[in-house]
């Protein structure tokens, strides 16, 4: 794996170079940051200066602070470079596993940024390495190599592309990537970078059987590095040398391994102090306790113990953090919240009296609208009644009338046969006369009434028409109101006429029943029928504008030669 610095400080380059552009972007966007804004900025600010003099705990406090509150403001690219260096720090710690649940928490903001996805797919993939997730490793790392056009910052991803290559054993392929890059011009003055990829190529030639060659490119590569200052870089080489003289000389090995365990240890690596540990306890011969085990296990148990420390305490900060930010803007919320509530207090009061008025008006405006219907719907009853009644008095009595006025005139009432024409045509006046003031005398609604009303119905039967009643549920007809009982009648009084005078039927059915607090009316003949267009020209608009007037629903039903049904609906 790389160890050289210079691709992790030139990414760093980047995302400060990208934070600044976002944050002039967004001031000239919004022409003044918000007050939450310039605080959120000075955090992170802080924790910057805090990262780079290796105090994390205090850095990772401020990066979760400015975290949480440009989240709150939705500043999606702030937040995202908060989690690139909390992942940072995670990684610093060993705690890998957390930082990939950071770099993916952050992953949703910087969709469309390619140098924060540099940033972030190259930590990706340092995470899945050390976490032995050799295949998602290497994915990350092509992302980085497609997500850039800078040459000397596609070699670092490919060179730790070849690095996981030799972790699973597949040294050709390692050898392949490397070799191109390695002959690059442009690394000449990158020195401990190119020392890097020629330790690599060395320690590959060397697991793949190409020993001499090998150990002659990891001698150059620790050359350079020690040439150029770069003692972190040359932990690397030595553990490779360590290696290549494992099986070949004991003395050699031991020496390289010791060289990288004093040099990790200076630089405070303990991965590689373990590693070096490891080396030198499989070479360790001597009888008796082997020093170096008890060195490993002691600082194996030791870096554990920080390990689960330093993520204890990271997930603390981060608790604190967001407890406060939450606390914060609790505080604010409430403050508004009081302000809101009593300046809604204020509208509602005017709204009040605003509805008041409106329902005041509006019902005002109601009872007067159902007095003037009520008002019309009885004039146009009344109408509907006089115009019927004037019409059977033309239609049937003056015209009887006039022909007994003619007949009487005109004939010999001396001759016995005359006198007793003219006496059965004043009969018959005298009938229908009678008739039609039952029809149109006031209805009795007392106790009497479901009598009355049925002796009614019975009335019209005759030689050639049979009536039948039929009852279902009892109908308490005391409970019913007067309007209702007179429509009634009224209804069934002119279904009645209208069969007497228009269907010719021989059987009608009239029902009473009671169905779920509604009483049912129903009729019907088996008479001539009409057209649904003629319904309305035979008094039975009258009969709509009664049962409606009493909130009632009436239906008819008929076709010529089918008969006619009714069906009316009341409430009790």
């Amino acid at each position: 794996m790389l160890r050289s610095p210079i691709f992790i400080f030139l990414v760093y380059l980047c995302l400060a170079s990208c934070k600044q552009k976002s944050s002039n972007s967004s001031i000239l966007e919004k022409q003044e940051e918000t007050q939450e804004q310039l605080i959120a900025t000075k955090y992170s600010e802080k924790a910057d200066t805090f990262y780079y003099t290796k105090k994390f705990d205090s850095a990772l406090f401020y990066y979760s602070k400015s975290k949480e509150i440009f989240e709150s403001e939705k500043d999606s690219l702030y937040s995202a470079y908060n989690l690139i260096q909390i992942a940072r720090i995670q990684q610093t710690f060993g705690d890998y596993n957390s930082s990939e649940e950071t770099l993916t928490e952050a992953l949703p903001f910087i969709q469309k940024d390619p140098t924060y996805l540099l940033a972030t797919n190259n930590l990706l993939g340092i995470a899945a390495k050390e976490l032995n997730n050799y295949t998602d490793a290497i994915n990350y790392y092509k992302e980085v190599v497609k997500q850039t056009s800078n040459t000397v910052l596609k070699t670092a991803p490919l060179n730790n592309i070849a690095a996981v290559a030799i972790e699973q054993k597949q040294y050709v392929k390692a050898i392949e990537l490397l070799e191109p890059i390695y002959k690059l011009n442009i690394l000449d003055t990158l020195p401990t970078q190119r020392a890097g990829i020629i330790d690599n190529l060395g320690f590959a030639y060397f697991k793949n059987n190409q020993s001499k060659k090998g150990l002659t490119y990891m001698n150059n590569a620790l050359s350079i590095r020690l040439n150029n200052g770069d003692t972190y870089g040359s932990i690397e080489s030595y553990l490779h040398l360590a290696d290549f003289y494992k099986n070949k000389n004991n003395t050699q090995a031991t020496k390289y391994a010791e060289e990288a365990y004093e040099t990790a240890t200076m630089h405070q690596s303990v991965d590689d102090r373990l590693e070096a540990l490891q080396y030198l306890m499989s070479n360790n011969s001597a009888l008796g306790t082997n020093y170096y085990a008890s060195e490993f296990i002691r600082l194996n148990d030791s870096i554990k113990r920080i390990r689960n420390n330093a993520k204890n305490q990271f997930a603390k900060i981060k608790y604190d953090s967001r407890k406060a930010t939450l606390e914060n803007v609790q505080i604010k919320a409430q403050r508004a919240e009081t302000l809101l509530l009593l300046e809604t207090e204020k509208i509602q009061k005017y709204l009040l009296y605003f509805i008041l008025s409106i329902v005041l008006v509006s019902i005002i405006a109601l009872i007067n609208y159902f007095k003037n219907k009520n008002i019309r719907e009885r004039i146009q009853a009344a109408y509907s009644t006089e115009t019927r009644i004037s019409k059977k008095l033309h239609d049937e009595l003056a015209n009887d009338v006039f022909y007994t006025m003619t007949f009487a005139e005109t004939q010999d009432l001396q001759n016995p046969e005359k006198k007793e024409t003219l006496l059965n045509n004043l009969d018959l006046i005298y009938a229908r006369t009678r008739n039609l003031s039952k029809e149109n005398s006031p209805i009795e609604v007392g106790e009497n009434y479901e009598y009355l009303l049925k002796q009614m119905l019975t009335n019209y039967k005759s030689k050639n028409t049979e009536i039948i009643i039929k009852n279902g549920k009892p109908i308490n007809w005391s409970a019913l109101t007067s309007e209702k009982k007179i429509a009634i009648q009224r209804v069934l009084q002119e279904f009645m006429v209208n069969m007497k005078k228009y269907s010719q039927a021989s059987f009608v059915v009239i029902g009473f029943d009671l169905v779920q607090n509604t009483i049912k009316i129903s009729y019907s003949d088996n008479g001539i029928g009409f057209a649904e267009k003629l319904i309305l020209k035979n008094g039975l608009q009258n009969v709509e504008n009664r049962i409606h007037a009493v909130n009632g629903i009436v239906t008819f039903e008929s076709e010529p030669n089918k008969g006619f049904r009714a069906t009316i609906s009341l409430p009790k």
